[in-house]
């Protein structure tokens, strides 16, 4: 099989692999990086378990997607929504809300969650369930997984106002 040279940060992080051309990114992240937060669910790119960020804004199924396609792009993971320590307003949205049950769709739902609240910082009950669709919990009603979504928008959105030195609405 014919092996390519790639470049991709991941987390905030450079890496330059050596990949077989048809090696998902999935792949090279769990098994050459051993990045293990991202999960192999279906293979198939029916369930979003092995969902991550690209550009920080474009929210992807890592194995429906060859490695090779990702050259110099910004990856990010589950693992790197943390700053400073500190859980992410999304991931303590989820804990908050017992949006967490056995926890294997919980690294695709939160990058998911980060995808829809970049492009709309506010969205509706309806838009947020449009935009997890292809994402699959098998334990939950997914009433604390939207809730969990809202409460991040809107913490999100106070922080950002705050930020901004905004007294807001």
């Amino acid at each position: 099989m014919k092996n390519r040279l790639i470049t991709l940060s991941v987390n905030g992080r450079n890496y330059r692999l050596n990949v077989e051309v048809n090696r998902t990114l999935l792949q090279a992240l769990r098994d050459d990086l051993k990045l293990v937060d991202v999960k192999y669910g279906c293979g198939s790119g029916e369930c979003g378990g092995c969902s991550v960020l690209v550009e920080g804004r474009e929210c992807i199924n890592s194995c429906l997607t060859l490695a090779v396609e990702m050259e110099g792009r910004n990856i990010t993971t589950i693992g790197g929504m943390m700053r400073k320590g500190e859980l992410h307003p999304i991931q303590q949205a989820f804990i908050d809300e017992g949006a967490i049950q056995c926890g294997f769709c919980t690294p695709g739902m939160v990058m998911k969650t980060a995808s829809i609240l970049a492009k709309n910082p506010c969205p509706s009950e309806d838009e947020i369930r449009r935009g997890l669709e292809g994402n699959i919990c098998r334990c939950t009603g997914y009433e604390n997984i939207v809730r969990a979504v809202q409460t991040a928008s809107r913490v999100m959105h106070e922080s950002d106002i705050q930020a901004a030195g905004g007294a807001g609405p």
